[in-house]
């Protein structure tokens, strides 16, 4: 079967939940039999949002290959079950850079580069390197921003060129707002009149639209919107906002989206669609009343989406085992000896947040010592695992002083050191240890027993790691290092065997973590939290 391509816009305002629908559909076609890849292009500048504070754009998600990405790759690894990779992002700085690197080459042959055809061949080009694979059936591409917006433009061109080329086997879907007036009591559809307008200036009439709603759209309003933005009736759907985001998949469903995908590209013969596995997950988050509460410790707490693949891994988890999760956000600035045990009151386990710089570590090592000398699960990522280690350091091997030079370049106990092979790096972009490592892990140990295997695989991004020097002063004090590169050696976890679940990785198990496939750690975890709230 040719490759279908699918593009996804939004217009009216941001935030909508382009991801979402997009990643809903990948479910829907997948659960049909079809092979499905999602893509995301982001029209910042940056090449990619690695040097983004998660203020600005949320988490920083990271590939199995090693590419630093928007978060909604995270959305459609966790609806797909499927891995992506580098091919499945693009920026419009990628986008510049590559055309730029080719002038500087020679590719061109002397021709003025332009916006046009240049920068929109190599748009096209990126936008069908999936489809060229021979891979998938559908490539759904998410367009980010808004239509209207002026760096969205050379997207949106390279689409309308797409879509003339290829025919019935290009559909836009476009996601728009329907807001409601409270005080007319009336859904007002002028703002979607005017967002397909914006697109219909620029050459592209949308074949789908999805809209946004807090409230149920009539029949009366489905038709005029359709009669006014030339689409059929049967091809306006409505997004109503949901208690979960795992139910979009199946609300949509309801409506027909998929079948009407499938009628738009001329596929005739449709498979009947397999969701008994997702309809099970929503089942039990249904039946899920029993809370779990975790905190959740780290500088960005104020910005759900910093950790958006460690909230969604604590729900997946907690989901799976029954238990209607509760999540604590606490800022590590504003914790001290003297407010820690009012702020951790009542919770049934700790995570300890990943992310880069010296603002609110102080209060990360005191969450830490809680934790410990009162045996709370506990879970370090990352820097959280650093901090563990920096914790144990001072506390319990009494290394005054001990840091990591990222915090102290002139600690006299560096436990924590920056990576051999980053001493030389002067480039922030894109150039720490990223993407997909081997572990091998120690038999017998809570990790090992977690994953039921003692060879796995898992994302990294950071620069800094556990000084091996300390290792045995660590080891023969009680922190076990049960996880090790084969490779480097480099200490992957550490975890204290006497404790009821007190583990840190260096790696980012999150990203692994899908709807339909729980990570191990976080499931373990979880386990941990739940004996711990039935002994309290």
């Amino acid at each position: 079967m040719e490759t279908k391509y699918i593009f996804v816009t939004g217009g009216v305002v941001s935030s909508l939940g382009k991801g979402i629908i997009a990643a809903s559909l990948a479910r829907l076609l997948l659960a049909r039999g079809y092979r499905v890849a999602n893509q995301k292009l982001d029209p910042y500048i940056n090449v990619d949002p690695g040097t983004l504070n998660p203020y600005e754009h949320g988490e920083c998600y990271v590939t199995i290959d090693g590419h630093e990405c928007d978060l909604d790759l995270g959305h459609y690894e966790r609806f797909t079950d499927q891995r992506t990779t580098r091919a499945n992002n693009i920026t419009t700085g990628r986008v510049y850079q590559s055309v730029i690197n080719k002038e500087r080459h020679g590719d061109y042959l002397g021709k003025t580069v332009q916006i046009v055809p240049h920068i929109t061949d190599e748009i096209k080009r990126d936008i069908k390197l999936l489809g060229n694979t021979g891979k998938y059936d559908f490539v759904i591409t998410e367009i980010g921003g808004v239509v209207g917006d002026i760096e969205s433009l050379p997207f949106l061109e390279s689409v309308r060129q797409l879509k003339w080329e290829m025919g019935r086997n290009a559909v836009l879907v476009h996601l728009t707002y329907v807001p409601y007036i409270a005080a007319a009591k009336e859904l007002k559809t002028k703002p979607t009149q005017h967002s397909v307008k914006e697109l219909q200036r620029e050459g592209i009439q949308p074949d789908i639209l999805v809209m946004r709603t807090e409230h149920d759209l009539t029949t009366s309003v489905r038709r005029k919107v359709a009669l006014f933005c030339n689409v059929t009736p049967d091809a306006c759907f409505q997004s109503i906002d949901c208690p979960t985001v795992f139910e979009v998949p199946i609300r949509m469903d309801e409506q027909g989206l998929a079948e009407c995908v499938l009628s738009k590209v001329g596929i005739e013969e449709r498979p009947k669609a397999d969701l008994s596995a997702w309809n099970n997950f929503l089942h039990m988050i249904e039946q899920s009343t029993e809370e779990l509460r975790i905190g959740i410790v780290g500088k960005y707490v104020e910005l759900e989406d910093s950790y958006k693949s460690i909230n969604e891994s604590l729900y997946q988890a907690a989901t799976y085992h029954h238990r209607k999760l509760k999540k604590v956000f606490i800022s590590s600035e504003g914790l001290t000896g003297e407010n820690i045990a009012r702020k951790l009151d009542g919770l049934d386990g700790v995570v300890v947040c990943p992310g880069f710089g010296s603002r609110g570590i102080d209060g990360k090592f005191v969450a830490l010592k809680y934790c410990r000398e009162n045996d709370i699960p506990t879970f370090g990522i990352c820097l959280g695992m650093q901090c563990m280690v920096i914790e144990f350091a001072r506390n319990v091997l009494h290394l005054a002083g001990a840091n990591s030079t990222e915090m102290d370049s002139s600690t006299p106990y560096n436990v924590i050191d920056l990576m051999e092979d980053q001493k030389s790096i002067t480039n922030y972009g894109g150039t720490m240890r990223l993407g997909g490592y081997a572990c091998h892990l120690k038999e017998g140990s809570m990790a090992a027993k977690a994953y039921g295997t003692l060879d796995i695989v898992e994302r990294h991004r950071h620069r800094f790691e556990f000084n091996s020097d300390f290792r045995d002063q660590f080891e023969n004090a009680g922190m076990k290092c049960v996880g090790e590169n084969p490779d480097t050696h480099l200490v992957e976890v550490v975890e204290l065997p006497g404790h009821r679940w007190y583990l840190g990785t260096q790696y980012h198990p999150e990203y692994s973590s899908t709807v339909l496939h729980p990570h191990a750690l976080f499931m373990s975890f979880i386990e941990a939290a739940i004996t711990f709230n039935k002994e309290k």
